[in-house]
């Protein structure tokens, strides 16, 4: 199957706030108060969690009844670790997350080590986990000054 593209634009709002737009999709990004936003939105580390936890339970939903779960329900629970020193510029430190944790929360009947094979299944399935857990080639394809 071929490579599909996937687009997204994002522009600079008021302050810190940032519009982002895909497929007809919006969404608003801005820091909190304390970091010199105005708290009307997440901020884009938050979003990383929220785009994990969200592809894992995409996934979930679209391969239960393939993989012969019954899935009843289905949650995760996510939190990273960053240093803002990072972000600030102090050398030595890493600007990302350092480790992302989550909790994996599945009601259904159906057999314990059949929902844990499935869970596997799922980390290895979900697009946005193997983006953050392997290495991403980040190409900057021009510079456009208007």
């Amino acid at each position: 199957m071929a490579l599909e593209t996937l687009k997204a634009k994002v522009k600079k709002g008021e302050g810190l706030a940032v519009e982002a737009e895909s497929r007809g999709f919006n969404i608003k990004m801005d820091e909190p108060k304390d970091e010199g936003g105005t708290d009307t939105g997440m901020n884009p580390m938050e979003l990383i969690l929220c785009g994990l936890g969200g592809c894992q339970t995409i996934v979930a939903s679209a391969f239960a009844k393939f993989k012969g779960i019954d899935l009843k329900d289905f949650w995760i629970e996510l939190e990273g670790d960053l240093d803002p020193d990072g972000f600030k510029g102090k050398k030595d430190v890493r600007p990302g997350y350092q480790e992302i944790r989550y909790k994996i929360h599945i009601k259904s009947d159906s057999p314990e080590d059949e929902v844990r094979d499935f869970v596997d299944f799922i980390e290895k399935t979900c697009p946005v986990g193997d983006s953050l857990g392997n290495e991403v080639k980040l190409k900057k394809s021009d510079i456009i000054i208007e």
